[in-house]
């Protein structure tokens, strides 16, 4: 190594020695970075504290151990969350001599007892650090624990214990624990509970466990004409009953709703793999919603349990269409039964994988087989035990299929018209479809022509287009108007689509039905797609809320033992497959670099083949304060100011090393 390199090398005005290496231990992360933890210090992440220790109470009920929880906001923003279970254990931890049980998970970071499946089967939290965090990030926390007919409590402040565990007295027949917080204003601001936010939320977890009541208190100047100072939820039906509540006196098109649950077979080593409840109603006139739980969190992105039960009723109006003859219906999409309808979805699995550390989509495959499996023999029967019911059903869903194929050819005719035209240029480098398929059309839009190459050989000519871009794209977030007319890829990307940018942008002028972004399974892939959606959310924003924007799952991994192969989307993937598929077998393991190295065959079959393929959908939320903050996100991440994106990075850094942990 040269000499120069170490003599050219400035020396600044600041030492860096051993000094400089702070290491931060207990909980003194959560309150240096608590973005990290609960997604920031706003009001989000306010009520998220709330519903941290109202889960670990939920968890209690669900495993069977309580059927009561009292949830009591008091003023001074104190709020005390109780229950009925078997209470935290007390006595002096193994691995932690001279400290109590309940002090060693009020102030450790990974404790609890949901990560072996022993205490819970099923349960929300998985990380272990939700009532360290409420207790890091409030001025005061008191928890009182009744277990064994004694009653045990403890004090802290800041995550800092005040005194140690305690015996305050004895107690014939109560049992259970009671958390009892106030956040800190240092944290929070002057930001207060908001009851109504906390009587929702008290509300839907009664609803998404019909075992369990959630008793609501609140002080007398807290309350409002739509928050009583008191009220009992309890609801015997689950989640029909919340069903039956939201559709009002709406006219449906059948008066019974498809409800129920089921729980799935005993698994491989024997154990309960959980169970699964659904409410499903199709209101006349509604634009429909959806709403997915695991294991009682809300996941709003849906994901696999979501697929189980789009793959059922779909499945099963096919098969009812079938049985009455109707030819038609083997036609009849997902969206088609969907659309319009109001859906409720809760299952309840071990050990969930979510795509994020904030639970948004559930990713667990099995939980798509499961649910598939238990809901579809429920809506057969549902549709062929009263044969007018099903046929009024399968009836509706057809007026919507055939809305939609009129649509699609009507939007064929067009685009058809439009390449024929003399007057309109396409650009050269796009492979078009033929369109007269039988499937929807889609633009596949490839990162690099090695990708583009094997796209061209693995797509259905009929249906899908394939339109290869060189590398990263403009940043429209940070670029003028004349730059972006003036930029070739982003000229011949709306060239392809035909529908227009911005003010001129006519979703119904779209060439395909779907425009799929397809780059590598890598960093500068989820870049490349990174700077595609900014251009679809600020170019062609109707067309992202309209749902056509998508992005394609391509795998990371090619496992093989013999002669059996099978792909890995990630790291998790791969070891949970290893795990399961291969377990005890060599595994020879090859990883793409890039979707060029993928064969057409290896191409079709994991990214582009309708029957084989994962593809994420791209949407943006309909209430206007929710799209707001959507686009004050695009403009921190992708604007023009370096501040943000530094602020940003800065804030949430610590989550990198937090999922490599998990991992």
């Amino acid at each position: 190594m040269s000499d120069d390199l170490f003599e050219n090398t400035p020396t600044g005005s600041g030492d860096y020695d051993s000094s400089s290496i702070e290491v931060l231990e207990g909980l003194e992360p959560v309150r240096r970075r608590p973005g990290m933890y609960i997604g920031g210090t706003d009001d989000r992440a306010l009520h998220h504290l709330a519903a941290e220790v109202l889960d670990n109470a939920m968890d209690e009920a669900v495993a069977g151990h309580a059927n009561r929880i009292e949830m009591h906001l008091e003023e001074g923003n104190r709020l005390t969350i109780s229950d009925n279970g078997r209470g935290i254990p007390v006595d002096e931890h193994p691995k932690f001599p001279g400290k109590s049980t309940l002090e060693v998970i009020l102030t450790t970071l990974h404790s609890g007892g949901k990560f072996s499946g022993k205490a819970y089967a099923t349960s929300g939290g998985l990380h272990g650090v939700g009532v360290s965090v409420v207790n890091a990030l409030s001025s005061l926390t008191r928890v009182e624990v009744a277990r064994n007919k004694q009653v045990f409590a403890q004090e802290f402040s800041q995550g800092v214990p005040q005194a140690a565990i305690a015996k305050i007295g004895d107690t014939p027949n109560r049992r259970g624990t009671s958390v009892t917080f106030v956040p800190d204003t240092e944290i929070f601001g002057d930001r207060q509970f908001k009851p109504a936010r906390l009587f929702k939320l008290a509300r839907s977890k009664a609803y998404l466990f019909a075992g369990v009541e959630i008793r609501w208190k609140c002080a007398p100047s807290l309350a409002s004409d739509d928050v009583p100072t008191e009220a009992t939820f309890q609801f015997p039906g689950g989640l029909a009953d919340h069903l039956r509540e939201e559709i009002g006196n709406r006219e449906c098109v059948t008066a019974d709703f498809f409800a129920g649950s089921q729980d799935f077979p005993d698994g491989d080593d024997g154990q309960q793999q959980g169970r699964v409840e659904w409410a499903v109603a199709w209101p006349l006139w509604s634009d429909g919603s959806t709403s997915w739980y695991c294991n009682t969190v809300p996941t709003p992105d849906g994901g696999t349990h979501e697929q189980g039960l789009r793959g059922a009723l779909t499945k099963g109006l096919r098969a009812f269409g079938d049985l009455t003859g109707t030819k038609k219906a083997k036609d009849i999409t997902a969206d088609d039964v969907m659309t319009g309808a109001e859906i409720m979805l809760s299952v309840f699995i071990r050990d969930p994988q979510f795509q994020s550390q904030t639970k948004d989509r559930l990713t667990s495959p099995e939980a798509a087989r499961l649910v598939e499996n238990a809901v579809r023999d429920h809506f057969d029967h549902f549709l062929s035990d009263n044969m007018e019911r099903g046929r009024a059903l399968l009836g509706s869903v057809m007026e919507r299929m055939e809305e939609r194929l009129k649509r699609k050819q009507e939007r064929e005719i067009k685009r058809k018209t439009a390449t024929n035209a003399k007057k309109l240029r396409l650009p050269g480098k796009l492979t078009d479809c033929s369109g007269d398929g039988e499937g929807e059309t889609e633009l596949f839009i490839v990162e690099g022509d090695s990708a583009g190459g094997s796209a061209k050989q693995a797509r259905n000519r009929k249906t899908q287009a394939i339109l290869p871009i060189r590398g990263k794209i403009l940043n429209v977030a940070s670029a003028t108007a004349d730059k972006i007319r003036a930029n070739s890829e982003i000229a011949d990307l709306t060239l392809a689509l035909g529908c227009g940018a911005r003010k001129d942008c006519d979703p119904e002028n779209l060439r395909y039905d779907r425009i799929v972004i397809m780059t590598d399974a890598d960093v500068d892939g989820a870049h490349i797609a990174t700077l595609l959606m900014t251009f679809f959310f600020q170019e062609m924003p109707e067309l992202v809320r309209r749902g056509h924007l998508y992005l394609a799952q391509p795998p990371l991994y090619r496992l093989t033992a013999g002669k059996e192969s099978r792909y890995a989307r990630d790291d998790e993937h791969r070891a949970e497959l290893e795990a399961t598929v291969f377990k005890g077998k060599k595994v020879e393991v090859g990883r793409f670099k890039g979707l060029g190295e993928m064969n057409p065959q290896q191409l079709r079959e994991t990214t582009m083949n309708p029957e084989t393929r994962s593809l994420l959908r791209i949407t943006l939320p309909e209430q206007h304060e929710q799209r707001f903050a959507v686009k004050e996100l695009v403009d921190q991440l992708m604007g023009r100011n370096p501040e943000h994106r530094f602020n940003f990075i800065q804030n949430r850094a610590g989550e990198i090393d937090r999922d490599l942990i998990d991992a």
